[in-house]
């Protein structure tokens, strides 16, 4: 039994709408044109073409990677107590020296005030011993030496330094930001303990993006080579960095691991986020064909040149890829050649024969497409 192709079946169509659209009384020549028409335009195959340059070529090497903060610390409070004041929460983006939180700080004052006491006692011991020795009470002709025995044995020395002390326990009852930054994992409550830690404080402005690579690759990667950078909950969003680091180790996987830094944006970049990483690299004097263009038959590459209204079978190398590209040779195994100048068939070649017979779209034709 014959077989009915889709064409064949096309064309019964064809021949049916011509039928149905004429008397029945019967024109038989000018069916017998329509059907012809309708057979020929069946057979036309139109094709998008390029013509073949030598061009740079991105060569991208695509791997995942997971984002770190530039800066980064966990903050505890630097002295002991109930807390008193917090001033941030979870997200709150905060300046360098902002106040973070506070411990009762009663005692601390009670200290600063007993100190300060005691420095002004110190101060009359130390002017009342100098004006014993027949010195100024200004202190301003005091020799060095004897300025500083006094002192010490007016008690001046050890109220200065306890008065410095108090002091900085009061200080230490205030957690202030020691970078600008954001707030997160903080969990305290007030008139509580505070934790071993308050709070970790990310500078989410630049981030790290660690990732691995392949030996194999390591020649194509170099510090301040660009790098672009897509999250996986959306691939539209794209941040472009360069390569910052580059560990001159390779582990037991055969991996090499890379950093580079990159810009956040919008906020969208968070610490510890899953990303997908392009590691971009220009090759000159390439010939570069859309990915389209290439199809495969038996096995090997296969690109269609037009010559003289045909479609011309040439096997092809692929040497590099990227997301929409080839960078293509001759086939070293069919001893093929691809020259500059040569005009390539990029689209409407999937079902193409060599030699067959094609046309050509123009500009306007794929504008109306």
């Amino acid at each position: 039994m014959k077989r009915i192709t889709g064409i064949s079946l096309v064309v019964w169509a064809v021949w049916g709408a011509v039928c149905g659209c004429k008397d029945t009384d019967g024109q038989d020549e000018e069916k017998e044109q329509a059907m012809e028409g309708a057979v020929q335009k069946l057979n036309e195959n139109y094709v998008d073409t390029m013509m073949l340059h030598k061009v740079v070529f991105n060569k991208q090497i695509k791997c995942n990677g997971k984002l770190r903060a530039a800066a980064k610390s966990e903050l505890a409070m630097p002295a002991t107590g109930l807390l008193h004041a917090i001033h941030v929460k979870n997200g709150s983006l905060v300046k360098k020296g902002a106040l973070l939180a506070s411990v009762d700080d009663r005692e601390a004052r009670r200290e600063l005030a007993k100190a300060e006491q005691e420095m002004e006692k110190a101060e009359v011991e130390l002017v009342d011993k100098l004006i014993g020795q027949g010195y100024d009470e200004t202190m301003a002709d005091v020799p060095e030496a004897i300025l500083k025995r006094a002192k010490v044995t007016s008690g001046y020395t050890s109220a200065e330094y306890a008065l410095q002390t108090a002091r900085l326990n009061l200080e230490r009852c205030n957690l202030y930001a020691p970078f600008a930054g954001r707030v997160a994992d903080m969990d305290c409550k007030l008139y509580q303990q505070p934790k071993e830690k308050f709070c970790t404080l990310i500078d989410d402005t630049w981030f790290d993006v660690e990732f691995s690579i392949l030996e194999a690759e390591l020649q194509s990667v170099s510090i301040g080579q660009k790098v672009v950078v897509s999250p996986f909950v959306d691939e539209n969003e794209e941040f472009t960095g360069k390569v910052t680091e580059v560990n001159p180790s390779i582990d037991e996987k055969g991996q090499v691991k890379i950093r580079a830094r990159i810009r956040n944006r919008g906020n969208v970049l968070m610490e510890g986020m899953n990303v997908k990483v392009v590691i971009e690299k220009e090759v000159p004097d390439m010939f570069v064909v859309p990915k389209d263009a290439v199809v495969m038959r038996d096995g090997f590459h296969v690109l269609f040149r037009l010559e003289e209204g045909r479609a011309v079978w040439t096997y092809v190398d692929v040497v590099y890829s990227n997301i929409s590209q080839y960078a293509v040779t001759g086939n070293a195994r069919k001893e093929t050649k691809i020259e500059d100048g040569d005009v390539v068939i990029t689209s409407g070649n999937l079902n193409l024969a060599d030699g067959t017979e094609v046309i050509p779209r123009t500009r306007r034709e794929k504008k109306m497409d």
